[in-house]
């Protein structure tokens, strides 16, 4: 019946078969050309979708792993893993890769090999989505998502692409059957009326012609016989039904890019939203982003937290926290009574429970910011006059809060989780005056606790500035002795020659200005405790003396024949090696062994940073107190500063760093300008010969210290937080001294 011609034009026969053909190419063409147009802008949405929908989830898992990770808790990580596997049914596979290692993961027959080089972060703060295919054919959107910004690793995430590609194929499948009914239309007119055609032909082909263009505005007018009347009729009747549906695909299209437009607002929304770290920062940025839809500018969010005990109000530039019962109970009335967008003609919401600009408000319109259990908070504007928000305008915004919710929820628990931490840092932490977190120190109380009922010697030893006075005392205060007297010596702080008086007493005229009897620092302790301190810096003279009385309980007087008892717990510290010293014949061996019989090793400053925080909050909060200033607590800057320091002084040279700031600060925050300038950064061109760049620049600190105090070395030992005996050691050892004015 057709025959094709060199031009590729199909010559018919006869009348019949060309409108046949044509109708059929025509209605073909039309339907393949607007299901190829649909389907590419619905397949670009559901992508779109997809991908925010798996970055979203991607964000929120990371968020929720970073500290598992940092603080190695595999167990946690799993089980988070898994969680989020059975609450997402979306999610096909999870797994977290920090240094080329697998952290957790859900696959039941381990890491593909081939998945964990396929993906990787775009930054440091920035996700990738790639389409990755497994083995059998599968497809995948695989998000790399940095966690805490790639220092805690990655987390990727594979979401299937299963539902997207049925979606996709009946779509495909319900234009067809639109496309073939049409046809089939098309056809059975065509073949019922075209025997009954008597429309002039050009008339005919003309409007063909214009059809063909693409002109759908036009009608035959049917005149003639009734079967060129039929046909006209049946070619209008087509050609208005080709219209009505290319406007309904178009009304669709436009509803899908509206679709696709709010898809992609909430996932900016929640995006934006949820990188943020804190609450009011997350609050201040919905709030922006809600103005910009409503006509009204004024408003605030109010959210509860969990416990219900505080109520967060935030607005665009600030937020309070309510802690009041009475606005409390105002607030769940109002909350509990709310399950859908109203516009209220009073004003329900007042200061102080809401910001000031509320009590010019005319009207509020109130939105509940709801969750899956309950209603949570609520948004609240203040309409300065006659409500303009439009009704679709209030859904938006209802549904734009309740995709945030959930971010919401998690900055207020940040921010419930903060408050916490900060108030268990406000609280005094340690034992009996020391300070302190740390395991180290944990295992010190311990052993205080162990040996305090007993009157066993007690050696402590430890750098100084680290609190062995402190440790000393403790004991004593937990021992039977308590009510007694503690007495301190300093071997160090008297010459050989006085020693032995100020630790047994003297007769009158034992010597030289002995102008009458004097009890010495033992038999001023019957019944308490003595505290030696920095006993390795006694004579040798000395040492044999103390040993009779470590193991007599019995002394002399300087000059005095009368032998006395005394009932004393004796404790030793010092900041020197004793067995060294035993080795080098410098201390006694017997003695080293009567003091020995416990020992307490405390641990440096800088092996248990993690109690700097407290210590220094401790100290701040004393020298604020006696310096009559309101200072709060230390900037950002100021405590890695500190945290950052080497602390060769200890806790000893922290007190008196936080001491010298408090003096120092101009606001309600330690700034990291006030703290001393020996804790800044120093850089050493070039390291003196002979010794390394760190001895250099300690000599430098050391140097520059005596100079600010004009060579006072007791001045300048307490500005570098060290005792003096560690001063001029370290003077001794970098052959520093004062230079001779001409």
């Amino acid at each position: 019946m057709y025959e094709v011609n060199p031009d590729g034009w199909m010559k018919g026969r006869s009348l019949k078969g060309k409108l046949i053909v044509g109708v059929s190419a025509l209605v073909i063409g039309s339907g393949v050309l607007l299901s190829v147009l649909v389907t590419q802008r619905y397949t670009a949405g559901l992508r779109f979708a997809l991908s925010a929908q798996a970055e979203s989830l991607a964000h929120a898992v990371a968020l929720e792993a970073t500290e598992k990770v940092l603080v190695n808790d595999v167990v946690a990580l799993q089980k988070l893993l898994e969680n989020q596997i059975r609450s997402n049914p979306s999610i096909s596979y999870m797994f977290v890769q920090r240094d080329g290692r697998i952290s957790a993961h859900t696959f039941p027959s381990g890491v593909p090999a081939g998945l964990l080089d396929a993906n990787e972060p775009m930054g440091p703060k920035e996700g990738r989505a790639k389409d990755v295919r497994s083995t059998d054919g599968q497809r995948y959107v695989d998000i790399a998502w940095p966690i805490f910004e790639g220092k805690a690793g990655v987390l990727r995430l594979g979401i299937s692409q299963a539902a997207f590609r049925e979606q996709v194929r009946r779509l495909w499948f319900e234009i067809g059957a639109v496309t073939l009914a049409i046809l089939v239309l098309a056809l059975a007119g065509g073949l019922l009326y075209v025997g009954r055609i008597t429309r002039p032909l050009a008339e005919l082909t003309e409007a063909a012609q214009k059809l063909d263009e693409g002109t759908l505005d036009l009608t035959v007018q049917p005149h003639g016989n009734a079967e060129v009347a039929a046909l006209a009729s049946s070619f209008n009747g087509m050609v208005s039904r080709i219209r009505d549906f290319t406007q309904r695909v178009e009304e669709k299209t436009r509803e899908l890019e509206r679709s696709h437009e709010q898809t992609r607002a909430f996932c900016e929304i929640v995006r934006e939203i949820g990188s943020l770290p804190s609450l009011e920062e997350v609050c201040s940025t919905l709030i922006h982003r809600i103005v910009g839809i409503l006509s009204c500018t004024d408003m605030a969010l109010l959210v509860l937290n969990d416990s219900q005990d505080k109520l967060y109000v935030a607005w665009e530039k600030g937020l309070h926290v309510v802690h009041d019962e009475e606005r409390l109970r105002e607030f769940y009335a109002i909350a509990d009574s709310l399950d859908t967008p109203a516009v209220l003609e009073e004003t329900v919401l007042r200061p102080p429970l809401v910001p000031d600009f509320f009590a010019s408000a005319a009207k509020q319109l109130i939105l509940p910011l709801e969750n899956e259990y309950s209603v949570r908070g609520v948004l609240a504007v203040a309409c300065p006059g006659e409500c303009t928000c439009h009704f679709n305008q209030m859904d938006w915004v209802s549904l734009i809060l309740s995709q945030s919710a959930g971010v919401v929820r998690r900055a207020v628990l940040q921010a419930d989780a903060a408050d916490d931490l900060h108030a268990r840092l406000s609280r005094p932490s340690g034992f009996r005056g020391l300070i302190g977190k740390d395991s180290k120190m944990q295992a010190v109380y311990r052993l205080i606790e162990d040996i305090a009922r007993t009157d066993v010697s007690v050696l402590i030893q430890g750098e100084s500035g680290t609190g062995k006075e402190l440790v000393a005392r403790a004991i004593h205060l937990e021992s039977e002795r308590k009510d007694k007297n503690f007495v301190v010596i300093n071997c160090s702080a008297y010459p050989e020659t006085l020693l032995e008086s100020e630790l047994f007493g003297h007769e009158k005229g034992a010597f030289t200005g002995a102008v009458r009897r004097r009890s010495g620092r033992f038999e001023q302790a019957d019944g308490g405790t003595v505290f030696l301190d920095e006993i390795g810096e006694i004579s040798p003279q000395a040492q044999i003396k103390l040993l009779r009385v470590l193991q007599t309980r019995t002394f002399e007087r300087v000059g005095g024949d009368e032998t006395l008892s005394v009932d004393i717990r004796v404790i030793a510290a010092t900041n020197k090696d004793l067995a060294r010293e035993v080795q080098s014949g410098r201390f006694r061996e017997d003695l080293f062994f009567r003091l020995n019989v416990i020992r307490v090793v405390l641990p440096p400053l800088r092996d248990r940073r993690n109690d700097i925080p407290a210590l220094a909050d401790h100290f701040l909060r004393h020298y604020s107190k006696e310096q009559g200033k309101d200072v709060q607590g230390f900037s950002s800057d100021a405590m890695r500063l500190m945290l950052d320091y080497g602390w060769p002084g200890n806790v000893r040279e922290l007190e008196n760093s936080v001491e010298h700031a408090v003096v120092l600060a101009k606001g309600p925050r330690v700034e990291a300008a006030d703290l001393p300038s020996v804790m800044w950064p120093q850089r050493v061109s070039s390291p003196v010969s002979g010794i390394s760049v760190m001895e250099a620049s300690e000599k430098e600190t050391l140097a520059r210290a005596l100079e600010q105090c004009g060579w006072n070395k007791k001045e300048a030992a307490k500005r570098l937080g060290i005792g003096r005996t560690t001063l001029y050691a370290k003077l001794k050892k970098y052959g520093l001294t004062r230079p001779v004015i001409q």
